[in-house]
């Protein structure tokens, strides 16, 4: 038995219009949960993946910042291998001290990165307080290496230089994003 083209077509368009409808909700959330960040976009496009999940999670402040955080986690992971490939190469004229504090500082950010994203998958709510105070102090001390790093690489010129900052730069505004989803999750008390 065929199937008639004005059902299939009514259908399609049925399937068409919940899939656009769905899409628009959750472009609503992520664009809800980033407007408490300092870079918009960057936490639009970082998050985006996770905007896909069931919409109970996306109206949950934690769901949003634990995506934060496994992403600046992803991001501080990715530039400490960078920051390691450019040790090795030794294409660093200037800066070497630089770069190897800045090694270490990735290395803690990662550890305090770690640290964060744990805590905020087990949080309870007799010691929820306590937790995001945890929280938002490792996550302070990962951009203070962040930056930090960046304030070693003040004095040096070059091309080599320059992307190290490019890229130390762009971890910060992750950080920074991950921070204030951490802070809008503990100003909302978390639990209902």
């Amino acid at each position: 038995m065929a199937i008639q083209p004005l059902p299939l077509l009514l259908l399609l368009v049925t399937i068409s219009s919940h899939l656009a409808s769905s899409i628009a909700t959750n472009a609503h959330y992520l664009e809800a949960a980033c407007s408490v960040t300092q870079h918009r976009a960057l936490c639009m496009h970082s998050l985006a993946s996770f905007s896909h999940s069931a919409a109970w999670k996306q109206k949950d402040p934690c769901w949003w910042a634990q995506a934060a955080v496994a992403v600046t986690l992803a991001e501080a992971k990715h530039v400490g291998l960078y920051l390691a490939k450019m040790k090795r190469g030794g294409r660093m004229r200037g800066g070497r001290a630089a770069l190897a504090d800045c090694i270490e500082g990735f290395g803690d950010a990662k550890e305090e990165l770690h640290s964060s994203l744990g805590e905020l998958r087990r949080l309870e709510k007799r010691t929820f307080e306590y937790q995001m105070s945890n929280v938002e102090t490792w996550l302070s001390a990962a951009l203070t290496n962040q930056d930090t790093c960046l304030d070693g690489f003040g004095r040096y010129k070059g091309k080599e230089v320059e992307e190290v900052k490019a890229k130390v730069l762009n971890a910060t505004y992750f950080t920074s994003n991950a921070l204030a989803l951490v802070n809008n999750l503990a100003s909302s008390g978390g639990f209902s």
